[in-house]
């Protein structure tokens, strides 16, 4: 059995992370979830996955801060970068401006129509819109938020500097904040002031809506820490006149957040979902118990007081995604310090919970969605006993919810195969749920690309994220030949500084794209974990005796 890869230690003086603990290399086990399947041989894996995966291991674990956090900013992004553009040029520092245009001008020559479009309105000041391509992003998002997107969109182009929208009088079903959570609600809120003012329709702006959107500007930091919001609600305040104050400090507050390549991302910080991720992979490849338990204190202490976990510490609203994969992270370490924490995760859990018996996004009472449920699922199987009627319910709505094909609704992924692979966890333990994961795992098998790869949607050009996806949902089926392709070109991936390139994934507000880089390191790691569940016995240094969750039950 070969030794495991070495780490660089985290800087000295951590107060979890002490110098002796760093030097007892005790193991974190992952749970093996094929027992029920026969192992693949070691030599059907290609020769440089261990080595690859060593490599991943030690780029994830020299990421990890003394005191236990991971910080993940964000890329750029033309949407934000072309509302803040406007604002720059009247509040801010011309100089930040001029490094903004730039970056707009250099994104403007890729092919992605919504940022060609937006970089052309607030460059060229074009007085265009294109309703055509509006339609397109509008089916590309959730049925339920169709009306609320279109009039986000619309009040984007019009914040931009194109007309506002001409014809039909504006939608009072766009504007309806009943049963949002807090950041629909606000940015429901600035969309619905900024097209009032554009189309001259004051009167539909109400005392309510001004102190709401006040109300986010008290704090010295970007509210939420969500970027899009904040310059959503600084052109709707900068549009009803009288002030240019509160603005003009709210521009101070974005400044900070520039990029070096002069643009401005959709969310200041995605640290605790990429901790959470992180943690997980993490664990399935071998590392350090001491690293994990810095990563998991630090992760427990994000914890807000309803028993969730949000996308980053500076965000309040919690979500199922963040809190499933944080509470199956801190299950992995079996700590006692971290039970009670559990417990108040898995309740909070509970309270969103629908009457259909699916899991949505944020809050209790909004549409149950298929991965959000999947996700629940796999956390609340860490309480098997506990929760077996909740997790069987769940599972009837993730199985009257599949497609023909074996997939399901978009989620806050790109690729269609992040629910797969979670719906196929969720599945694992379930007799009745084994033809929903069979169809599942089948369309993963039937739209593999030629390159061993996958893409995010069916003929798409592979991406190393979509694979590490479909890698996971592999192992739940016997011939290793199409899993061994497939870890061929998540290892073609590998850069020489061990990270993994891939295209972005994440989605935010649905359905736009942005890019954390970590994440295809976070992600081809747990792939590569999952592989060796199914390995013969001594593989890749994973000891079959004791296995713990990993991403699912």
């Amino acid at each position: 059995m070969a030794a495991s890869a070495p780490v660089s230690a985290p800087p000295a003086g951590s107060p979890r992370c002490s110098a002796d603990e760093r030097r007892r290399e005790t193991v974190v086990r992952i749970r093996e979830v094929t027992s029920r399947r026969p192992a693949w041989p070691i030599s059907s894996m290609p020769a440089e996955l261990p080595a690859a995966r060593d490599r991943l291991r030690v780029r994830l674990l020299e990421r990890i801060a003394p005191d236990g956090t991971l910080h993940e900013p964000c890329h750029s992004r033309v949407l934000e970068s072309a509302l803040a553009l406007p604002l720059l040029r009247r509040y801010g520092s011309s100089v930040a401006a001029q490094r903004l245009a730039r970056y707009l001008d250099h994104r403007r020559r890729y092919v992605e129509p919504l940022d060609r479009l937006l970089a052309t309105i607030v460059l060229d000041d074009a007085r265009e819109r294109d309703p055509d391509l509006i339609d397109r992003i509008i089916t590309e998002a959730p049925q339920f938020t169709g009306t609320r997107k279109r009039a986000t969109l619309e009040a984007i182009f019009t914040a931009c500097g194109a007309p506002p929208p001409r014809g039909a009088p504006l939608d009072p079903a766009a504007f309806s904040t009943t049963g949002l959570h807090r950041w629909a609600e606000v940015q429901v809120t600035a969309v619905k002031v900024i097209l009032a003012t554009a189309t001259r329709h004051r009167e539909l702006i109400g005392q309510d809506d001004v102190r709401l959107l006040l109300a986010t500007q008290q704090r010295p930091w970007v509210w939420e820490a969500d970027i899009l919001i904040h310059l959503s609600v600084l052109h709707a305040l900068a549009g009803m006149g009288g002030m240019d104050d509160v603005v003009a400090l709210g521009v101070a507050k974005l400044a900070e957040h520039q990029r070096h390549d002069g643009g401005f991302p959709f969310v200041t910080d995605v640290d605790t979902w990429c901790a959470a991720t992180a943690g997980i992979a993490l664990a399935s490849a071998g590392a350090s118990r001491q690293y994990l338990m810095c990563l998991a204190a630090a992760l427990a202490g994000k914890q807000k007081p309803g028993g969730g976990w949000s996308f980053t510490d500076r965000a309040e609203q919690t979500d199922v995604d963040d809190t499933s994969v944080a509470l199956e992270f801190l299950h992995t370490l079996n700590a006692p310090a971290h039970q009670a924490v559990i417990a108040r995760g898995l309740d909070s859990l509970i309270s969103v919970r629908g009457p259909d018996g699916g899991f949505p996004t944020y809050i209790a009472g909004t549409p149950s969605e298929p991965c959000m449920t999947a996700a629940a699922m796999n956390a609340l199987s860490i309480r098997p006993k506990h929760y077996g009627r909740v997790r069987a319910t769940g599972l009837d709505y993730l199985i009257d919810r599949q497609r023909d094909d074996g997939t399901f609704d978009p989620d806050w992924s790109a690729s269609r195969l992040h629910t797969l692979f979670r719906v196929v966890l969720a599945a694992d333990r379930s007799t009745k749920a084994r033809r929903m994961a069979d169809r599942a795992v089948r369309h993963v098998l039937e739209t593999q690309n030629a390159d061993g790869g996958w893409g995010q949607q069916t003929g798409s050009p592979s991406d190393a994220i979509s694979t590490a996806y479909a890698l996971i949902a592999l192992c739940h089926q016997d011939d290793p030949e199409p899993a061994a392709t497939g870890a061929g070109y998540l290892i073609e991936q590998q850069q020489a500084d061990g990270g993994i390139d891939s295209f972005p994934d994440s989605i935010g507000p649905r359905p736009f794209v942005f890019r954390v880089p970590l994440l295809a390191d976070t992600f081809s790691l747990l792939a590569i974990g999952h592989l060796t569940t199914r390995l013969e016995p001594s593989a890749l240094d994973v000891d079959r005796r004791a296995k713990e969750t990993v991403f699912g039950d």
